[in-house]
């Protein structure tokens, strides 16, 4: 080891980094695989709107300048959009850049940031740079038991993580049971809700009763930060870009923390137009609401248990350890995620895809699972 390894930070010295699902081009170089479908990472099969698209095309012309440091028109949009002020809203590289944010300009090493068993990766990675410490709450039915939570909480709790619908697992809190534990926090702890797969969960076909939006408590709890991206009904998760909604107090104090010019120019141009295209948006979650049944009604007639879920994505116990199902469905061309870093070994979490791509996989898994 180089002798300037020891001085590096005690958390990110320790730190594992967040593994992305399998890349196509990988598995093409490691096992010679063509054809293949990629069900990992919850990307939407049917790509960005035409809109987005010819946006870009437009924005090229200009990408010797640096962007909008500001993101003026792309906030213009959003605060329109959700009734708030562009001051209350903070624009990333993905939502997972303000997840960053509010963990470097509020916790100090020592202090302690609570969120979920089976919850997204990225809680405990940013906690643990910053030399947080991350307390994981039992889960309940694989989602978050917020009474559990609440137990968590001491004198050094600054933030709290609540992913809604939660990721890897699909499971949701309903708004009043959400809305009473954001009202009981002592009003100096932050909480975001991460609402990534927002605008699935909201489907009223996935049957997710009282599932709320969380910006519209923004007003009535200072503390309360919200995240959404672009990386997941809209499409463009290639471009990274994503915002979060919180007091204007707090958003001041993310900026001092986030990169300048940190959404590049194309991101932010092609999210303002994929928010102008309302039918892509319609055609992507009723596809997805379509292949969830198509995966859900195959997963039962195999006697596979799943968790209900209303992201664009479903974890299934496959029975046994996960881990050799997963390789062999990279043999057969699937790629999906294997989730026992997330405390499920036995579950793969896969991505809803085109009709075609869903029947590819269940085809797949059958032929594994019997094999």
């Amino acid at each position: 080891m180089h002798e300037f390894m020891k001085h590096a930070a005690p958390g990110v010295a320790g730190l594992q980094p967040y593994k992305a699902g399998k890349p196509i081009e990988e598995l093409e170089r490691e096992l010679g695989v063509s054809n293949i479908i990629k069900l990992a990472s919850n990307e939407n099969p049917l790509g960005p709107s035409p809109q987005a698209v010819a946006a870009m095309q437009a924005g090229l012309a200009d990408v010797w300048l640096y962007p909008d440091g500001n993101g003026f028109a792309l906030k213009e949009k959003l605060a329109a959009l959700h009734g708030v002020e562009r001051s209350q809203i903070t624009l990333g590289n993905g939502s997972s850049e303000p997840l960053e944010f509010i963990v470097r300009a509020f916790v100090q090493p020592g202090e302690e940031v609570l969120f979920s068993e089976h919850s997204f990766a990225i809680y405990p990675i940013v906690t643990q740079a910053v030399g947080g410490v991350g307390v994981a709450a039992p889960a309940k039915e694989w989602g978050y038991d917020l009474e559990a939570l609440k137990q968590k909480i001491s004198d050094k709790t600054r933030v709290v993580f609540i992913a809604n619908p939660n990721n890897p697992t699909g499971t949701w809190l309903a708004g009043p049971q959400l809305e009473a534990f954001i009202a009981a926090l002592p009003p100096e702890i932050i909480v975001v809700v991460d609402e990534a797969y927002y605008d699935y969960a909201s489907h009223p076909a996935l049957g997710a009763t009282g599932y709320p939006d969380a910006i519209e408590w923004v007003a009535k709890y200072p503390n309360l930060m919200v995240t959404r991206t672009f990386s997941k009904s809209y499409a463009l998760a290639g471009l990274r870009v994503g915002y979060a909604i919180s007091h204007p107090e707090v958003a001041e104090m993310m900026n001092r923390v986030r990169p300048p010019f940190n959404v590049n120019s194309l991101a932010m141009v092609a999210a303002v137009a994929a928010l102008e295209d309302g039918d892509h948006l319609r055609a992507s979650v009723q596809m997805n609401s379509d292949g969830m049944q198509q995966l859900t009604a195959a997963f039962s007639a195999m006697g596979l248990a799943y968790i209900p879920s209303v992201g664009n994505f479903i974890s299934v116990d496959v029975g046994r350890a996960a881990a050799p199902v997963y390789e062999a469905l990279l043999r057969e061309g699937v790629i999906v995620r294997p989730v026992a870093n997330y405390g499920m070994p036995h579950h793969l979490r896969v991505t809803v895809g085109l009709p075609e791509e869903n029947e590819r996989f269940v085809a797949a898994l059958q032929k594994v699972l019997t094999a």
